[in-house]
């Protein structure tokens, strides 16, 4: 897989008309299962054919158990500088729920661990509204990520997916359906809590301390070029263009030692990139830029816009600041119907 995610890199590389990164982001999976010399080894490769800003960030996915003191010894003398570890909850029952593979100890162990190997920039996933939680449950989970001086985290509230052992025990009651109203109310006192611990509430998602916003996610929701290397990575020119990777390992290793292009490219209709921009922006602090939208888009397009935002101010969910159109937070939960609803279908 190594040699062929190389091969990729060299194939690739004059997509990415930015040669000079700002970020560089080692996920999508669990890259932790990587020694840190092979991550080295990436890491260089990239280097062959681009170049790294002085401060760039390099983060590296992994899960709690994968972070044993001897893999942290040799990551922190590599250029990886932040860590996303796949937490998702400080208790056993949820993690049993999710089918994780680390317990609740590994989870607080992996990220003190992380610390005292010199890694500051730390961002854990945490999830909310799980059937074998509650709010106290919620809260003490937001109390140790506190504790324990995470200056970033992703949360997002539990889904249930067709086919996962999670749907299976719903549907012989089990467990009990995630329920809707638990999800808001755990929501929104997660944001309050974390603003008043100096959290910013930068995306939906997403909540950082000042001057730890991850730099990588927030080209996506900027619009900016990324290129995604590897099975099932997906790709953007900042334009039209949007590409991903074929997910078979088997086969993506077979093109590109074939020297075939592992990746299929889609070229957005206007109508698209309209729709991805809405949903992407209304999910942030930023929102949606006007003048991009009176730039990029046709003047039947951008009066369309402008007459369908017009009721939703009244209503409150929609406003314009600066002349960017965001959703107050207090709808950030509705965000994605919001969004929606302004699509050209």
């Amino acid at each position: 897989m190594l040699a062929a995610i190389k091969k990729e890199i060299g194939h690739r590389k004059s997509e990415l008309q930015n040669k000079m990164l700002q970020s560089l982001y080692l996920g999508g999976g669990t890259p932790s299962i990587l020694n840190a010399g092979e991550i080295n080894q990436l890491i260089d490769e990239v280097l062959k054919y681009f170049s790294f800003e002085k401060d760039i960030e390099i983060t590296l996915e992994a899960n709690p158990d994968d972070l044993d003191k001897s893999f942290l010894k040799e990551l922190s003398h590599s250029p990886v500088n932040r860590l996303s570890i796949g937490t998702q909850s400080f208790f056993d029952e949820d993690l049993k729920l999710m089918n994780r593979a680390h317990n609740a100890s590994e989870a607080e162990g992996s990220i003190k661990r992380a610390q005292d190997f010199g890694f500051e920039n730390l961002s854990i996933d945490l999830i909310y509204g799980s059937p074998t939680s509650n709010m106290e449950i919620w809260k003490e989970n937001l109390n140790k990520t506190i504790a324990l001086e995470v200056p970033h985290i992703s949360s997002y509230a539990l889904t249930v997916e067709p086919r996962t052992a999670l749907n299976n025990w719903i549907a012989k009651g089990k467990v009990s359906t995630p329920k809707e109203e638990e999800q808001n109310r755990e929501f929104y006192y997660m944001s309050d809590f974390l603003k008043d611990h100096g959290f910013d509430h930068y995306e939906i998602s997403n909540f950082a301390k000042p001057g730890f916003y991850s730099r990588h996610n927030s080209a996506y929701w900027k619009y900016k070029e990324y290129l995604g290397i590897g099975p099932s990575a997906h790709s953007y020119n900042g334009f039209e263009k949007r590409s991903w990777n074929v997910a078979n390992n088997q086969q993506y290793i077979k093109k590109l030692n074939a020297n075939v292009s592992a990746h299929e490219t889609e070229v957005l209709s206007e109508q698209d990139q309209f729709n991805e921009m809405i949903m992407i922006g209304l999910r942030t602090i930023w929102g949606v830029d006007m003048k991009d939208l009176r730039e990029k888009f046709s003047k039947e397009i951008y009066e369309r816009i402008v007459a369908e935002i017009r009721p939703k101010m009244e209503e409150g969910i929609l406003e314009i600041d600066k002349d960017h159109l965001k959703i107050p937070e207090k709808h950030w939960f509705l965000a994605d119907g919001i969004a929606s609803d302004l699509f050209i279908v």
